[in-house]
């Protein structure tokens, strides 16, 4: 299995993990789906970027807090209650991605 496959399966778990809550409160799909593809695309980036310096979960949970201000500058808007949420779940799933990734891909 390559290692952009497996980057691709550990950001997909980590949306899978992100995206149930919001599936159990049925929230808009297009927000579910939104969510789904920044981890998808997250577990890529955070396993293929190179910051000098920083590895593992610290560069996960670096590069997928960073990731989540946009997201949670358009949410702070509406629902201000979800910002520490999002910005939580980042830091865990984004340290998680990058823990994995070191041990399994490089």
């Amino acid at each position: 299995m390559n290692n952009i496959l497996l980057s691709l399966i550990l950001g997909a778990g980590a949306g899978l993990i992100d995206v149930l809550p919001m599936l159990i409160q049925k929230l808009d799909r297009y927000a579910i789906a939104s969510a789904f593809i920044q981890w998808l695309v997250l577990g890529f980036i955070i396993t293929f970027i190179k910051i000098p310096g920083v590895e593992g979960w610290l560069k996960g949970l670096i590069v997928a807090v960073i990731m989540s201000l946009p997201i949670v500058i358009i949410v702070a808007k509406s629902d201000p209650k979800s910002v520490l949420i999002i910005l939580a779940m980042s830091a865990i799933l984004g340290s998680i991605i990058g823990f994995l990734s070191k041990k399994i891909i490089l």
